[in-house]
């Protein structure tokens, strides 16, 4: 069975898949988010099914001390009302600086026409991979954790 991994933002929702046992995590889609969890879980619904997700990992924003700010409230939230509405659990993973390491991992946002900055299209091309790229990497950190722990 997969898992999902989920880099959850106020606008977008980066996600990556692992669909194969002992396999590696990688970066899946971004979708927009809806307008309310249901939304949400409407777009997630097609993804569980074709990749046999049997678990939904979702990155928990915490602060650099590790304590929850609003922004991992508004995550918790979010998970409590999108559960109900999908066939398999969702876990809360530890997230810090995975967006980060993810703009580091794919480098500097293209230029735009002769090396001006970059458009608008550009701009949101670059987040929403980077939201991917974050999604996996939340998940890898998932598997690497259960690895160590046997699991």
């Amino acid at each position: 069975m997969g898992l999902l991994g989920v880099d959850l933002g106020e606008r977008r929702i980066g996600v990556a898949v692992v669909d194969a046992p002992g396999g590696r995590a990688r970066p899946l889609t971004t979708l927009p988010r809806g307008s309310d969890p249901a939304a949400d879980a409407a777009a997630l619904r097609p993804l569980i099914e074709r990749y046999e997700v049997s678990e939904i990992v979702v990155g928990l924003p915490l602060e650099a001390s590790g304590e929850e700010g609003p922004q991992a409230r508004r995550t918790r939230a979010w998970v409590e009302a999108i559960a109900p509405q999908l066939p398999v659990p969702l876990r809360l993973r530890d997230e810090r600086l995975t967006s980060h390491l993810a703009e580091e991992r794919l480098g500097p946002m293209k230029r735009g026409r002769s090396g001006g900055p970059p458009t608008p299209m550009q701009r949101r091309a670059h987040r929403a991979r980077v939201d991917r790229e974050a999604a996996a990497i939340i998940l890898q950190d998932e598997l690497d954790a259960r690895a160590e722990e046997g699991r």
